[in-house]
């Protein structure tokens, strides 16, 4: 599978971790979770969480409200939250 914006691939043969990590940048904060393969089974289906998981928060941040061009602190623990339950 090809990595896609905000997804990328990790498969190192050396390192303990094989799966994906989602890592998005939206008003100066990043947000950021790994996907293991071990933990879902697989390439296929931790691409699919992390797909999942991007949609959720892009629509979580997309919707939500700024303050000075920032997310209130509110948000980004909302928005934390909601990434640990993926």
């Amino acid at each position: 599978m090809k990595s896609i914006k905000n997804l990328t691939r990790f498969t190192y043969e050396t390192a303990a971790f094989q799966g994906w990590r989602l890592s998005i940048s939206r008003s100066g904060t990043v947000f950021t979770k790994y996907f293991s393969d071990k933990k879902f089974g697989g390439e296929e289906a931790s691409f699919a969480a992390a797909e999942a998981a991007l949609g959720a928060i892009k629509e979580f941040l997309d919707g939500s409200k700024r303050v000075n061009g920032k997310y209130a602190a509110a948000t980004i623990r909302k928005a934390e939250k909601l990434l640990e339950q993926m």
